[in-house]
């Protein structure tokens, strides 16, 4: 399978879901703290939706993306998540929204991050919560109807197949401790969190959905 298989699931994805924009978007916009006239990189861009609303707010966006379609869509550039093809340097910050857990070195992706980004810059990621991409875990109602979550294999770092239109994608899993030592590993200095819910299932309030974190760059 490749990631161009994937480009008419992602296009029925996006203009059947409402969350991008009412959930999705926001949070980013909340950890990145777009700037007017400030150079940022999207990391897997798809076909350039979020580019544009920052390009909207007076901001300079360029994206990149390993399937060839959806970077087409956006103006973008096809490239390597782990060997961007960039200078040193060059940002004034670099975003990744839902795509660092379809990326199997989590570790080269904040070290990539942080070549391209200018001192004091800041990187912007929206991902799935690690509580939700544990292999095995899942919610559970009791016989009262209580939903629980049954938290699978959260310490061991796997990988989830789930079902993607007539392909699949993988969600590599791996803790917040994991996360948040390898981006400080690569220099970078946790400014901001959100935990966020699940936004349709109000007996799911409780179980943590995405998380959203701002660094900067020493």
């Amino acid at each position: 399978m490749s990631w161009s298989d994937l480009t008419d699931w992602w296009l029925e994805e996006l203009s059947g879901d409402p969350a991008y924009e009412q959930i999705v978007t926001p949070l980013l916009l909340e950890v990145l703290e777009p700037a007017p006239g400030r150079l940022y990189l999207d990391v897997g861009c798809g076909e350039g939706r979020v580019m544009r609303h920052l390009s909207a707010l007076g901001s300079i966006v360029q994206g990149l993306d390993v399937n060839p379609d959806l970077a087409r869509r956006a103006g973008g550039v096809v490239g390597d998540m782990l060997a961007l093809p960039f200078g040193d340097g060059v940002y004034d910050g670099v975003y990744m929204i839902l795509t660092l857990e379809h990326v199997a070195d989590h570790g080269a992706f904040f070290t990539e991050s942080a070549r391209v980004t200018r001192p004091g810059g800041v990187l912007a990621l929206v991902m799935n919560h690690p509580v939700w991409t544990s292999p095995e875990a899942t919610p559970i109602a009791d016989i009262d109807g209580e939903v629980l979550w049954r938290p699978g294999e959260y310490f061991s770092r796997g990988v989830s197949v789930m079902a993607a239109g007539e392909e699949t994608v993988s969600f590599h899993h791996r803790s917040m401790s994991d996360l948040l030592n390898a981006a400080s590993d690569a220099g970078w200095a946790l400014e901001h969190m959100v935990e966020q819910p699940h936004h349709e299932l109000e007996d799911q309030a409780g179980i943590p959905r995405l998380l959203a974190c701002r660094w900067q760059l020493a």
